[in-house]
């Protein structure tokens, strides 16, 4: 427990809110998307600036408290928030300058993707992010970034220019190809083991509409629609992505979809998309042209807050006609209708033309990511989610690889952490030796210290 004169101390020293509980909006402020995590922080600080998190770095450093940074609060594991810690909470840095002419823009890392992304296509400027607008930019980025650009344009990561970090000792720094480039690589990936990052430069891109939406089949026709997916995904340019698996309609209706967002010329994403839309009669075709925000917004729904999630999520070795057979064997069968298992995210173009080694975000080689995104309602439902969601991982293994995507994945401890990040972690260490030897970051996928 804190007493109260460091509690008034801290509170002089930032100009943000500091919460403790007990006090209004801390229940709020703790309560992140995922309903499965419910810690209860001693302290939140709602930080309106660098300034604030360099105060409350070291406030913890000084008190030896374990430390939190929620961003979008989107970690599934809830990594951005700790028991009986200090939580810094970016939400209320929203501040982002969008410069037309260079093509850039500088966001603070409180900012969801839909409010970034309303920023900038309003200079008719976009770049990847992930498809889900409520998610938050920061932890989205440090993690890699897979979205609807990744193909023409890489993953967010890609697209950052410079970021402001501060470090384990309260200090702020640029990270660039510039300044500190060791910092710079670490972070574009890192997902936060070396500082909190209180600013991102991403670089952005030409965009208006997009032709994108889902084609929708009967979930009994998975192995057909699995079958064309993977046809598909080997003929299509680098403007097109695709995504697709099984989950139910909001009337209950089980369904196999695919998902895509085509960012060319819209008449020759109508002859692209053709195949997708004829290949077999869909239950419903929802392509058409629309604006890249709608699109950001489309699968909102489909994830709302509060709801309890568990992740499993590996990339394929590859999708051969038995990982196929195997994958469509667990399509609609999840204990819960809210659920999105199995589903498969296409990766290539750009994405995967960058070096394993060029940033700390390894997997740049892999053309299918799978994971199971379970969600229910009702915490006593909990245990047979959880369990299924386990079994039916465990005999899939054969098709997986053992390097994850950290962002969509659990708590899964060190094992995973050295697999997620793969050739470069040793490289990783010897950040975290200079940049936080104490671990003080260590509410992450994470990369201990070995000093």
């Amino acid at each position: 427990m804190l007493d109260s004169a460091a509690m008034e101390k801290l509170r002089t020293v930032v100009r943000g809110v500091v919460l403790c509980p007990g006090q209004d909006g801390y229940d709020s402020a703790r309560t992140i998307p995922n309903g499965m995590i419910n810690r209860r922080p001693a302290v939140i600080v709602r930080c309106t600036g660098a300034a604030d998190v360099m105060a409350s770095v070291r406030f913890a450093r000084e008190h030896d408290l374990l430390l939190a940074v929620r961003g979008g609060g989107h970690s599934v594991a809830g990594k951005c928030v700790c028991e009986g810690g200090l939580m810094i909470d970016l939400t209320p840095m929203k501040g982002i300058r969008v410069d037309p002419a260079r093509r850039t823009a500088r966001a603070q890392t409180g900012l969801t993707l839909g409010e970034f992304d309303r920023e900038t296509q309003a200079f008719g400027l976009a770049t990847t992010l992930g498809v889900v607008s409520r998610t938050g930019i920061a932890g989205l980025t440090l993690g890699g970034g897979w979205g609807h650009l990744h193909g023409k344009y890489g993953l967010a990561l890609d697209n950052v220019i410079s970021a402001d970090v501060v470090t384990a000792e309260g200090r702020l720094l640029a990270a660039s190809a510039e300044e500190n480039p060791d910092l710079f690589w670490g972070i574009r990936g890192g997902s936060g083991n070396f500082g909190v990052v209180t600013s991102l430069e991403y670089r952005l891109h030409q965009l208006g509409p997009v032709m994108a939406g889902g084609v929708f089949h009967s979930v009994a026709k998975a192995r057909e629609v699995l079958r064309f997916f993977r046809d598909y995904a080997e003929t299509i340019p680098d403007e097109l992505v695709i995504q697709g698996g099984a989950f139910s309609l909001p009337d209950n209706t089980p369904v196999f979809a695919i998902a895509a967002c085509y960012c060319g010329a819209l008449a020759e994403g109508e002859k692209l998309l053709k195949p997708l839309r004829t290949f077999a009669p869909p239950l419903a075709d929802a392509i058409s042209p629309m604006s890249y925000v709608e699109l950001q917004s489309m699968f909102d729904s489909f994830f709302p807050p509060g709801r309890h999630t568990y992740v499993k999520s590996n990339f394929l070795r590859v999708l051969n006609d038995q990982a196929i057979e195997a994958i469509a064997e667990y399509a609609g069968k999840s204990p819960s209708r809210l659920s999105f298992a199995p589903f498969l995210e296409h990766w290539h173009g750009a994405a995967t033309r960058v070096g394993v080694s060029e940033t700390a975000f390894p997997h740049r080689r892999h053309s299918y990511n799978m994971f199971f995104w379970c969600n229910w309602e009702d915490p006593a439902e909990a245990d047979k989610n959880v369990q299924w969601t386990r079994e039916s991982w465990q005999a899939l293994q054969p098709f997986v690889l053992e390097g994850s995507y950290g962002n969509y994945v659990a708590d899964e401890g060190d094992t995973f952490a050295r697999a997620a990040y793969g050739p470069n972690y040793e490289r990783m260490v010897e950040l975290k030796n200079k940049y936080d030897p104490t671990n003080l970051f260590r509410m992450n996928h994470n990369v201990k210290p070995t000093v």
